[in-house]
């Protein structure tokens, strides 16, 4: 295997949006972007799988103009060459049109034994890209996964159900889409972020992908976009003794369903 492609999303920071109290909207102008939180992690596995098997790690990421500056992080996190496929600014996306779009480009890096991405982006954690983009290759994908190994061309993982976990091992090329379990990502260093900007970047237009219109003709719209506002009730105990007071709130709890 001579190649290891991750694949990353450029998101707003959540702790970043503002949501209207009256009309829930979000606003995202001022929120700060980078690579998803949970994909951080993914990078550091995939730096890990790369660094075992030996071959280039290639960070992958599709997204309008505004994705541009993840090829750097990527690269400061350890991949060696990072390529940004690049949307029209209007364009819509969905996870029909992103699979396809990675998956082109992965076909067009040749000789990729295993593709990695997060089980979920921290926007929006769908649950949908790696399994598409598997379908699309043709090639097995393995979900949920915290623990990755690789001997020769077998893939071992073990996968979280729920509170039980599986232990599965499948032949490469493969998917793998992982948790933020898989372990923690170490911040670059000052080396490491002067360095991502000698490592070699590419943004390839989706258009010279060769993909027929349905390809990319998303297949879902968002209707509606709301944020969560707490609805407060506001109940102060003030009257009786410590003891009272505890009575008053456990009555008050149970009343609300808490306990």
């Amino acid at each position: 295997m001579t190649r290891t492609v991750v694949c990353v999303k450029w998101v707003a920071s959540a702790s970043d949006l503002l949501v209207d109290p009256a009309t829930r909207s979000i606003d995202a102008g001022r929120a700060h972007r980078a690579i998803s939180e949970y994909d951080r992690n993914t990078v550091e596995a995939a730096r890990v799988v790369a660094a075992h098997v030996g071959g280039d790690l290639v960070g992958l990421t599709f997204g309008g103009p505004e994705a541009a500056p993840a090829l750097k992080e990527v690269l400061a996190r350890g991949a060696d060459r990072a390529i940004h496929v690049v949307a029209p600014e209007d364009a819509r996306i969905d996870g029909h049109v992103t699979a396809h779009a990675l998956a082109a480009q992965i076909g067009r890096i040749g000789d990729v034994g295993l593709v990695l991405c997060t089980e979920g982006a921290s926007d929006t954690y769908a649950h949908e890209t790696g399994p598409r983009v598997g379908e699309l290759l043709g090639w097995p994908v393995v979900t949920n996964v915290r623990e990755l190994g690789v001997e020769g061309t077998t893939l071992h993982a073990v996968r979280v159900l729920g509170d039980v976990l599986e232990t599965v091992e499948c032949g490469l090329p493969a998917v793998v889409t992982v948790v933020p379990e898989i372990g923690p990502a170490p911040i670059p260093g000052l080396k490491a972020l002067l360095g991502a900007g000698r490592k070699p970047s590419e943004q390839v237009p989706v258009g010279d992908l060769g993909l027929p219109d349905h390809a990319l003709t998303p297949r879902t719209t968002v209707t509606s976009l709301l944020g969560f506002v707490a609805q407060r009730k506001r109940i102060r105990i003030a009257d009786g003794d410590a003891r009272e007071k505890v009575a008053a709130l456990m009555s008050g709890l149970a009343q609300e369903g808490v306990l």
